[in-house]
């Protein structure tokens, strides 16, 4: 799928960029968004800026405050949970129904051989930005554009729950090799293995991902 500013409304292709920019790390949660900044880095008009913000806001991702501006929006226990819900419909469900010489195979042993050269320089976003690039990959073994629309703002939304979390390392690391398993069984044609593995990964994801939540929301109170 294409994401030129010539392929889709101006509105949609900012919103497109600045879910990027929540996927790849770049933006935290409940950090303001200067609507000057943001125009002349995207080089769009305010107006336009201002619709793809209201886009964004209707999608969770973003939160309009009355007299101060846009803010990245703070994910919640709920928003994770149903996070968790929405990838195992989308991640499990397309790996059962792929195909060993699908070339989104190829993608996910690219991404996790980018996870590891990371994890071995303890560059951790980097880390994190290679494990989400090998599930939108697992995504796109659905050959859905609408799926793969879908999953890209529920990254966005995960990629902000990571963020709260104090250490990286063991947010990320561990899941590296978890995701070259899952691979190894695509590429042995073992579909049905590889979605029960995502099961379980997705499993200790979530439970270790709220469990950081909650004591972070503790030290909060």
């Amino acid at each position: 799928m294409t994401d030129t500013r010539e392929s889709m409304p101006l509105s949609d292709w900012i919103a497109k960029r600045i879910r990027l920019m929540l996927i790849s790390g770049e933006l935290r949660p409940g950090q303001r968004i200067s609507e000057a900044a943001f125009s002349e880095h995207l080089e769009v008009s305010r107006n336009s800026l201002r619709e793809a913000f209201r886009i964004m806001t209707k999608e969770g991702l973003l939160r309009h405050e009355t007299n101060r501006g846009v803010f990245v929006q703070t994910p919640t226990m709920a928003s994770i949970m149903d996070i968790y819900r929405v990838r195992r419909m989308l991640e499990c469900g397309a790996l059962r129904k792929a195909w060993r010489l699908h070339e989104s195979v190829k993608t996910m042993r690219q991404a996790v051989e980018e996870a590891k050269q990371k994890r071995e320089q303890e560059l951790w976003v980097d880390v994190g930005s290679a494990n989400m690039a090998f599930h939108s990959a697992v995504v796109a073994l659905a050959d859905s554009e609408r799926l793969s629309e879908l999953y890209e703002r529920v990254s966005a939304e995960l990629r902000l729950g990571f963020a709260l979390i104090e250490d990286p390392r063991l947010l990320h690391s561990p899941f590296v090799d978890m995701n070259d398993e899952i691979v190894s069984l695509c590429e042995e044609d073992r579909f049905a293995e590889a979605s029960e593995k995502m099961e379980d990964y997705l499993l200790i994801s979530e439970n270790g991902l709220l469990k950081a939540f909650g004591k972070l929301s503790g030290k909060a109170r």
